[in-house]
């Protein structure tokens, strides 16, 4: 009985901390909540799908549009919902980063929509790098590890 109370506080406690950050961006009066607002891929495969997705959440009384999302640079595409996003709804802004060319990157999206608190700033950070990088790099690994 004593273990089922304090399992039942525990998931009480847990729960609440999950949407704190959403609950204080609805007392701070935000209207279009990130989850995320940067993403890193670490090291991508060159020509490998570079696509992610941030989730937003509308925290507002009344629908929200999406007017425009643009990037630093045209090797970032976004795409995002033409429809309006009623209160209380989830939506995606997806992102593709062109990995056909190998090396570190570090790009901005701004999100410019109908929210009181907009514009919106997200990120993506990562490398491309070739296959035989990530190979070398594991036998590095298994050279270390067989010297011990």
């Amino acid at each position: 009985m004593k273990n089922l109370l304090l399992l039942l506080i525990s998931v009480i406690l847990l729960s609440s901390c999950v949407n704190k950050s959403e609950n204080q961006a609805k007392v701070s009066g935000q209207e279009i909540y990130f989850t995320e607002t940067s993403h890193d891929y670490e090291d991508i495969l060159i020509d490998s799908d570079g696509s992610y997705k941030f989730v937003f959440k509308n925290l507002g009384e009344g629908p929200i549009v999406i007017n425009k999302v643009r990037s630093t640079c045209g090797c970032t595409v976004p795409s995002w919902p033409k429809e309006p996003i009623e209160s209380g709804k989830e939506g995606e802004i997806e992102v593709k980063y062109n990995t056909a060319l190998a090396g570190s990157f570090m790009k901005s999206i701004i999100v410019y929509s109908s929210a009181a608190n907009s514009p919106n700033k997200l990120f993506i950070k990562g490398k491309v790098v070739k296959g035989e990088e990530i190979v070398k790099d594991e036998e590095i690994v298994k050279d270390e590890e067989g010297s011990r």
